[in-house]
């Protein structure tokens, strides 16, 4: 029997490899989008503030043309690390991602390095923030300064509980980093401006987007990440409107 139309197989197996391009270049765009959006020292369609709202510093320089902050030897840093539903002891595989990006955020010539390490025991026994401070010490090799946050449970809870902390270590020249991957990174910071702008306006980038990192996982957490950024968009607004 006779089929009466057959598809090429190159035919066929371009046409898939054009469908995962295109999903990945999506997941690229998206995330490398997400990363640069409610900063405290640029502006972007992401931050709904004025331009005169930018905060300025001597130890933070503009972004650099190829995408990376600089930071001044006199500056001091604060970078905090958000966890995930970790059930056991050892960090799965999204916690050991943040743990990485964190500590690839650590600028060495900054004067002084403060990592928040954040989460409650959420889906475990074990708070989350101690998980991830013992895969970067003990697998890592990390041996700077941590503080521990180990009762929050969201998002929200993250950042409430660690303004305590970032108030006690604030100097003139700090900066923050929020560290996770880009679309729950942006929300935390969404979060900051709505508790802190203050502190807001000392938002620097962190180290959760490199290209072509976790492919399988991207463009599922850019699709989630978008439907979870557009419905704080719309709460956001609302509680604007009703001020």
């Amino acid at each position: 029997m006779r089929v009466p139309f057959s598809i090429p197989v190159r035919v066929l197996a371009g046409s898939v490899l054009g469908v995962f391009a295109g999903v990945f270049a999506f997941a690229e765009a998206a995330h490398w989008r997400s990363s640069r959006r409610r900063l405290g020292d640029c502006e972007s369609s992401g931050v709904r503030r004025p331009r005169s709202a930018r905060w300025s510093s001597p130890g933070v320089r503009a972004l650099t043309a190829a995408g990376r902050n600089e930071t001044a030897a006199d500056s001091d840093q604060i970078i905090i690390v958000l966890g995930y539903d970790n059930r056991g002891q050892r960090p799965n595989g999204i916690n050991r991602f943040r743990v990485r990006a964190g500590l690839r955020s650590i600028d060495p010539a900054a004067r002084s390095t403060l990592l928040i390490f954040c989460g409650g025991a959420v889906t475990g026994r074990t708070p989350e923030a101690l998980i991830l401070e013992r895969f970067a010490r003990d697998e890592l090799g990390f041996t700077g300064r941590t503080v521990l946050e180990e009762q929050s449970t969201t998002t929200w809870e993250n950042i409430a509980n660690a303004i305590p902390i970032i108030d006690r270590e604030l100097t003139p020249a700090t900066t923050i980093s929020i560290v996770s991957n880009s679309y729950h990174a942006e929300k935390a910071r969404d979060h900051l401006w709505q508790m802190r702008p203050d502190l807001a306006r000392r938002l620097v980038r962190g180290g959760d987007y490199r290209f072509g990192e976790q492919p399988l996982v991207k463009p599922i957490a850019a699709v989630r990440g978008l439907l979870a950024l557009r419905a704080l968009d719309r709460e956001n607004a609302k509680h604007a409107a009703g001020r």
